[in-house]
């Protein structure tokens, strides 16, 4: 009976000493918290087995609990009335708060739905711009080359036209040269012969010439109209595109899929609005200068059309047959002598002939295999197509074959020219030693009806 008292006493004593401390911290923990100390205390006391000894020491260690005025009792309680309407009010702030944060938020995000949406508008309407001005500057120039097409066919035309009277002058050229003797006069119709072969060859390289022109501008017309419509379907895409993201909303399927499409790193190479520009712009205005250099070339064919036709029909009437070939002596002895050192030189640059062309066809593969690389090479995409050490070393390659060709050529032309001079020393010699009525049949005969043949067609 006497441990029972003691044991109850410990109890309330506790229990004083809990209340004690739980009024100390009833601001930072719940009623439950401090229910389940209580009862844990208690549970601890009834059912341990403590010794006499333990509840005497604790009776000695504890004292009695403190006692609270009314005064206390009501400032607690106005405590806990004041920290429950603070709580309160905080929690109704942040509630309000919330409620304003999440206005804010949709408000804001929906701005920026807005002003997204304004922007990918703005960029493809910018887009659609600079579009159709590629469609426009790559339809001009596409249009300026199949003219620039029609005035190269008219060259070429115009040079097929130049053989039958440059071959009519040569033919002219090697009846007279069978002459004989003294009529081998170098008289007005041998003089304007000649020169009806220079202004026809002349007119025939100036031709080849515009032509090569021609046929370079039409490269770089195509090569700016290629930029153009590589342009032009890049921003197709890019309308394609940005026409998508437009009509994205936010009931929009498959977004999840998209999720973290803002952390994808930007590419060095992302060109800034500027240079965006920049590019569309500088295509247009390449695409212009060339068309620019397209017209002026076929003003210029027009005009060389026009020169050549006029000087062919000129030299064509210097050319006449009506003086007649004065007899001539037969000198047929030292001719031959003649005849035979040009045979022999003959064969000897026929032989130098041979040779040049062999050298010049070796050459041909080489050059061909470097246009090859430049050519493959200028495939390389974006960034990779850059002038490194092989672009120069290949173009240096070209520039030398294309040189020692040209050297090789000139020198065959130059054999060519020799050749033909010694043929019509050769005819001279043979015709030499013929009698004055086979000139008088050359020239009665053969040239006048050949004459009657040339025409200078207009183009």
């Amino acid at each position: 009976e006497y441990m029972g008292i003691i044991v109850k006493s410990q109890i309330c004593i506790f229990h004083l000493i809990a209340s004690s401390f739980l009024f100390q911290i009833q601001t930072a923990v719940t009623q439950n918290f401090r229910s389940f100390i209580i009862n844990t205390i208690e549970w601890y006391f009834i059912n341990s087995n403590i010794s006499n000894n333990k509840f005497s020491i604790m009776t000695q260690l504890i004292t009695p609990p403190t006692r609270f005025t009314k005064e206390e009792w009501l400032l607690s309680n106005n405590n806990n009335f004041s920290n429950a309407e603070r709580q309160r009010s905080s929690a109704e702030r942040l509630r309000d708060e919330t409620d304003r944060l999440c206005d804010e938020i949709s408000n804001t995000t929906n701005k920026t739905q807005r002003e997204t949406n304004k922007r990918l508008d703005q960029r493809i309407h910018d887009v659609s711009y600079w579009k159709s001005e590629l469609d426009r500057a790559a339809d001009e120039i596409g249009a300026e080359t199949e003219s620039l097409v029609d005035h190269r066919k008219r060259l070429i035309a115009a040079l097929e036209d130049t053989n039958q009277p440059l071959d009519i002058a040569n033919q002219c050229l090697m009846h007279r040269e069978g002459r004989k003797g003294i009529d081998l006069v170098h008289d007005d119709v041998q003089r304007n012969l000649i020169k009806e072969v220079e202004v026809i060859e002349g007119v025939q390289n100036l031709l080849q010439r515009t032509i090569e022109q021609a046929t370079e501008q039409i490269r770089l017309n195509k090569s700016a109209k290629y930029y153009l419509e590589k342009d032009v379907n890049d921003k197709f895409t890019a309308l394609t595109i940005d026409d998508f993201a437009a009509g994205l909303v936010d009931a929009s399927a498959g977004l999840d899929g998209l999720a973290g499409a803002d952390k994808t790193p930007v590419s060095k190479e992302t060109a800034s609005p500027n240079e965006w520009e920049e590019f569309s712009n500088e295509n247009i205005l390449k695409a212009d200068r060339e068309k620019q250099n397209s017209v002026a070339i076929r003003a210029f064919i027009d005009g060389v059309l026009l020169q050549t036709q006029s000087d062919m029909q000129k030299i064509q009437e210097d050319v006449s047959l009506d003086k007649r070939i004065r007899e001539t002596k037969d000198i047929k002895g030292k001719l031959e002598d003649h005849l035979d050192k040009v045979t022999g030189e003959v064969a000897a640059m026929e032989d130098n002939i041979e040779k040049l062309k062999n050298a010049i066809a070796d050459k041909e593969k080489p050059l061909l295999v470097a246009q090859a690389r430049i050519k493959e090479r200028s495939q390389r995409p974006n960034v990779e197509l850059c002038t490194d050490p092989a672009y120069y070393r290949l173009i240096k390659e070209v520039q030398e074959l294309q040189e020692n060709i040209n050297r090789l050529r000139m020198t065959l032309n130059n054999a060519d020219g020799e050749l033909r001079g010694l043929i019509r020393q050769q005819l001279v010699l043979e015709d030499d030693i013929d009698v004055k009525t086979t000139s008088l049949k050359i020239d009665e005969g053969q040239c006048a009806p050949l004459r009657k043949m040339v025409n200078h067609p207009e183009h």
